[in-house]
């Protein structure tokens, strides 16, 4: 039955919407550099977005490991288990720092090459090394925050990370506006400018976590010393949680690159408008990207006091919000398309791409707002994360990424065609996300 106590939609809200703010903030960071660069270059903004797809991978790399953690530690969380909440943080550091030391290792021995693998165009991969070179440099700030922010939102705590990322926000901002441009005397640096405002504020977010972790946080009271030890059974359990999640997180940010890779050898204009229109897109999604976030906790949280029946009804009555959530974020993208293409000094061809493409994510933002928070936060949550590891495998890399390839270099499909067969995936996993958590076994204790 669907749940009608205030409470429960109360809890909801209030871990909901920071998430959905902080990660609208963040992904702001990215679209102010878009933004200020689609006025300044093409070039430049062209090859910012191809870095930013390294930085895509990176960052979902980053999140699957954090999600481990998070489904893991948020059923102590229900025991209030916090020494192995600590222990599960550790493991999921030292992970991701020996992720992170290996991808800042590759782009700085090969800058040229990865960019190129995003487009051919001679100074569109200029443009991205110099954006490279510097923004590389945030890759350690950015993975000590992203898992100590996870650890965080697995006890409940949510609202520091709006703050950090509004502060990320404005510090981006300015410099970039003194930067790209050369404002008050200043150099004018295009996308290099973008870089060093990106870096200064990673380095800034980072600052402020630490010390809010060493004189404000409560719950866990975590030390630098709770990251110098592993256990080695939480590491089992936590691999065995996480592994699925961290192999289904990186094929989506190489499924996510390989989309821009795909539309950027097409031309020239179809990679600036995919640039703008899955900037916005991105955007808007962090609504169902909070609602899944949100569900990961709530789901885990009940599994982990023993309430197998409130998990039920909180699965049923998730699916209702979701699904009122995508239409409402498919409405809010439309209202949004030519507002923000009057923002962008685009070519008449750019812009008639960008509009076609946000039209038809539009339609994609109804599915996906139903069936990304259902299969990744509610039965994810639930501790069944091999199934979300098969339904990906199968739906991107035997259906979507084949079909995407062969009309785009094959039958030689328009942009638009390309792009619907690039987001089919969002739609059709709708059905297995309905039939699943409604008629299938997902709820699996992952406690000791």
């Amino acid at each position: 039955m669907l749940i009608k106590e205030k409470s429960f939609y109360r809890s909801f809200c209030l871990l909901c919407l920071p998430i959905v703010l902080q990660n609208v903030i963040s992904l702001s960071v990215n679209l102010t550099d878009n933004l200020m660069l689609g006025r300044y270059a093409e070039s430049a903004l062209s090859g910012v977005t191809a870095v930013n797809q390294i930085q895509f991978i990176y960052q979902n790399l980053l999140m699957g490991i954090g999600d481990g953690m998070v489904i893991l530690a948020s059923q102590y969380w229900g025991r209030k288990d916090t020494a192995a909440i600590r222990k599960a943080a550790c493991v999921a550091m030292r992970t991701a720092l020996v992720l992170m030391a290996l991808l800042f290792a590759a782009v700085s021995l090969f800058p040229t090459q990865a960019v190129g693998l995003f487009t051919e165009d001679a100074a569109i991969v200029a443009e991205g090394v110099r954006y490279l070179n510097i923004v590389r440099f945030t890759y350690p700030f950015f993975c000590v925050t992203m898992i100590l922010l996870a650890v965080l939102r697995s006890t409940e705590v949510v609202k520091i990370a709006f703050y950090l990322s509004l502060s990320t926000l404005g510090i981006n901002f300015c410099i970039n506006w003194l930067l790209i441009y050369g404002h008050w005397g200043l150099p004018r640096l295009g996308a290099a400018g973008a870089a060093i405002g990106t870096l200064v504020a990673r380095i800034v977010e980072c600052a402020v976590l630490l010390w809010y972790i060493k004189k404000k946080e409560v719950n866990l009271r975590l030390k630098l010393r709770d990251f110098l030890h592993m256990d080695r059974a939480m590491a089992g359990d936590y691999f065995r949680v996480s592994a699925p999640i961290i192999l289904l997180q990186s094929l989506w940010g190489v499924n996510t690159a390989l989309q821009t890779a795909i539309l950027g050898h097409l031309t020239a204009s179809a990679i600036a408008a995919n640039s703008m229109a899955s900037n916005l897109f991105l955007i808007v999604k962090t609504v169902a990207v909070g609602a899944a976030s949100t569900a990961n906790v709530m789901i885990g949280k009940a599994i982990g006091e023993g309430e197998l029946q409130t998990v039920k009804d909180y699965a049923r009555t998730f699916q209702v919000v979701f699904l009122g959530m995508g239409i409402c974020c498919g409405l809010l993208l439309f209202a949004l398309t030519e507002p923000v293409l009057a923002l962008y000094s685009f070519s008449d061809e750019s812009r008639q791409l960008a509009r076609a493409f946000l039209h038809i994510l539009c339609i994609v933002m109804v599915g996906m707002s139903y069936q990304m928070p259902v299969n990744s936060g509610v039965i994810k949550g639930g501790g069944d994360t091999r199934y979300v590891m098969k339904l990906d495998l199968i739906s991107i890399w035997c259906i979507v990424i084949p079909l995407s390839f062969v009309m785009a270099f094959v039958v030689k499909a328009s942009p638009i065609v390309v792009v619907w067969c690039l987001n089919l995936d969002q739609l059709f996993k709708c059905v297995p996300a309905f039939l699943k958590v409604n008629y299938g076994n997902w709820i699996k204790k992952l406690t000791r």
